[in-house]
């Protein structure tokens, strides 16, 4: 049995999704919160096999929720139920640590299957996300032709782009800060741009 844990504010679709969840013998709806903050004290507690996890909640966003419960909960598949399907949501919860990402307006049937293929390892996606995804890579390769952007390059923008330091950045990549500013020096040179906000949205595209 699957045990699903449910994050979410609206009484309305708590009610919906805890009776999707239960109307099947092989999943079980083990606890219901409405707020970041409950998520982040009962979830290490019960450890549950998937979280539904909803992003607007009144106090700590869900992604951020994701990024401080997966390194406490390894083990624990999360995914973003949602009303958005703004890009940077999307992409700001898959790097968070979220394994999948569904709108709440997806079929019931949809949800099940996506827990089921979360809890055995999958990263189902609505098909419009999927989409979003794909075109996120296509833009990156894209770029990186153009410019002729190197994997260690890639690497350094990608790191920035999740707000390390220079310092963090330099660690992470066994470098000196020194040998950073030149690949960021050459980055910049290869983008044609004068800072780093400009390389970022260069490089990634803005969603």
């Amino acid at each position: 049995m699957i045990s699903v844990f449910i994050v979410e504010d609206n009484p309305d679709i708590q009610l919906l999704l805890q009776t999707i969840v239960s109307r099947e013998v092989e999943y079980a709806c083990v606890g219901v919160v409405t707020t970041g903050t409950e998520a982040l004290r009962r979830i290490p507690e019960l450890l549950p096999d998937v979280v539904l996890m909803d992003i607007g909640l009144p106090d700590i966003s869900g992604i951020d929720c994701v990024r401080r419960l997966k390194p406490l909960c390894p083990n624990v598949e999360f995914i973003m139920c949602t009303v958005y399907d703004e890009d940077e949501k999307v992409f700001q919860s898959l790097e968070a640590g979220a394994n999948s990402y569904i709108l709440k307006k997806s079929k019931p049937e949809l949800l099940l299957t996506a827990i089921r293929e979360v809890y055995e390892g999958g990263s189902p996606m609505s098909s419009d996300i999927a989409r979003k995804i794909v075109a996120r890579v296509q833009r990156k390769d894209q770029a990186r032709t153009d410019y002729h952007i190197t994997p260690r390059e890639v690497d350094v923008l990608t790191m920035l782009a999740k707000g390390l330091t220079y310092n963090e950045v330099a660690d992470a990549l066994f470098i000196s800060v020194k040998t950073l500013k030149k690949h960021i020096y050459n980055i910049y040179e290869k983008l044609h741009v004068d800072n780093k906000v400009e390389a970022l949205n260069k490089y990634f595209g803005k969603f």
